[in-house]
This record gives C-alpha cells, sequence and structure tokens, in this order.
C-alpha cells in the first residue's frame, strides 16, 4: 500500500486540531486551558471564558478570605501557563482562541478589585473586553512576540491593569462622590 502526503506536507509544521468535547477531557491542562469546555463555545469564546469569571469569583470569594482568594489567583495565573502551554502545543497553536483560562483568572483579578456594584462590573467587563480584544500596546506586543504559556497568560494580565486603571482614573476624577 502506497500512501501520498500533501505537497505543502512539512514534519515540523503541522495543521492546527479542532478541539471537541474529547479533546478537552483527555488531559487536565487541556481541560483548564479550555476552561472546562467553555472555549469549545464557538461564538466568542473568549468573552464567555470573561463571563465565567464572574460566578467562579463569586463562589470561591464566599469560601475564603480575600487574601487567600488573592493567592488563589496567583496559583491559577501559574496553572494557566503550564496548561495554556501544553495545550496550546497539542493544538498547534500558541494561542488557540479555544484557550479561555487566561480571560477567566486575568478577569477575577479585575473583579478582586472592583466594587460590588452591577455598573462597576459592567464597565469592569467592557473594559477588560475591549483591552483583550483590541490589545493596544503592549499587549499586541506582548501577544505576538511571547509565545507559549507566558505569552498567552501575560497579555490578559496586562489588559486587566489597563482595566483597573481605567477603572480607578474613572473613580478618582468622575466618581470623586460616592454615588454607589
Amino acid at each position: 500500500m502506497i500512501t501520498s502526503l500533501p505537497d505543502n506536507y512539512s514534519p515540523q509544521h503541522r495543521r492546527p486540531l479542532k478541539p471537541d468535547i474529547t479533546f478537552v477531557h483527555v488531559r487536565l491542562a487541556h481541560f483548564v486551558a479550555m476552561g472546562a469546555g467553555i472555549g469549545l463555545i464557538r461564538f466568542a469564546p473568549g468573552t464567555m471564558g470573561t463571563l465565567v469569571a464572574f460566578p467562579f469569583y463569586w463562589f470561591l470569594e464566599t469560601l475564603v478570605e480575600p487574601i487567600s482568594l488573592l493567592l488563589i489567583i496567583d496559583v491559577f495565573f501559574i496553572l494557566g501557563i503550564w496548561a495554556c502551554a501544553v495545550t496550546g502545543r497539542a493544538l498547534g497553536s500558541p494561542d488557540h482562541s479555544g484557550m479561555v483560562w487566561d480571560e477567566i483568572v486575568a478577569f477575577m483579578l479585575v473583579l478582586f478589585f472592583t466594587p460590588d456594584h452591577w455598573l462597576w462590573l459592567l464597565a469592569a467587563f467592557v473594559l477588560f473586553r475591549f483591552f483583550d480584544i483590541v490589545k493596544p500596546a503592549p499587549i499586541g506586543y506582548l501577544d505576538s512576540k511571547l509565545k507559549g504559556g507566558l505569552g498567552v497568560m501575560l497579555d490578559d494580565l496586562v489588559a486587566a491593569f489597563y482595566t483597573l486603571l481605567c477603572l480607578a482614573g474613572w473613580k478618582s476624577m468622575v466618581l470623586f462622590e460616592s454615588y454607589f
């Protein structure tokens, strides 16, 4: 039996995989990076991952003290570096759109520092999605230059920083009197 390979075949260049629910459940790294399957949602998986951060954060907030919650978010960030690196290699795409753990963890950090009022939370969500999608400097630079798990996680961390910076500016310049 003779099999032929495509003309553009190269052992170093694999075609990216399309993940499915089986892929998510094969390894812990895939499960984490794909946000327990949330990343499989075809329409705006990053936005869906950001939305998942709300109940996940609120659940953890009821269980632990604030400093412990911040440490858990730190551990989640480090876990994300490993999980996104492993999953990116398996998918053949270092920053696959289905990997949403970076959005979940970064937005949990935003929620930690955001007042618990619907207007603040809505503003935080919109700002975070804006910075994550538009990728202003240095987010775009980090996204293009840093590959692997650290790059995946770090660009969303900077988007979270920008979000918190805007919220702090809004609070200090516009809402100098407590409306909430």
